[in-house]
């Protein structure tokens, strides 16, 4: 099976079994660009997938000089953007992303903690670029449990 289309399956049936098989829908974390990154936005969302986190990225763009087939990396890290701590999960089995027709790139990671562990204490998402390419991270984006409206 093409990569490609390996990536989209992966995307569409995590999106569904997440949706059908949880009551949580996800928590949606905002990526913002470091100063390494500016101008670019991301989008993550994390959604309760078999006592896992799945984890969906967009972002709009990386760092000009970048080789391409553009290889990011992904950790959720203990803190906050403002206040990082200590590595909790490193998401990098696989680390090549998918150009998508709009300007922008997507990928997808599992962290091995289901969401509701994971929501219960401060964390962040941190994308990095590859070693080749100087190994700097482009975006964070912290963790905060959705609160509903009442």
């Amino acid at each position: 099976m093409n990569p490609r289309h390996s990536l989209v399956a992966l995307l569409v049936t995590t999106s569904l079994f997440g949706c059908s098989t949880s009551s949580n829908h996800g928590v949606s974390v905002t990526l913002n660009a470091t100063r390494q990154n500016t101008g670019q936005i991301g989008n993550v969302t994390l959604t309760d997938w078999n006592n896992q986190t799945g984890l969906s990225f967009f972002i709009s763009g990386a760092p000009s000089g970048v080789v391409l087939p553009l290889r990011l990396y992904s950790f959720i890290n203990k803190g906050s953007c403002k206040q990082p701590g200590p590595v909790a999960y490193a998401m990098n089995d696989t680390v090549n992303t998918e150009r998508q027709p709009v300007r922008g790139w997507t990928f997808s990671r599992t962290a091995p903690v289901p969401l509701p562990e994971l929501l219960k204490s401060e964390h962040h998402i941190v994308v990095r670029t590859a070693a080749t390419d100087g190994n700097v991270d482009i975006f964070c984006g912290d963790i905060k449990q959705e609160v509903s409206a009442k």
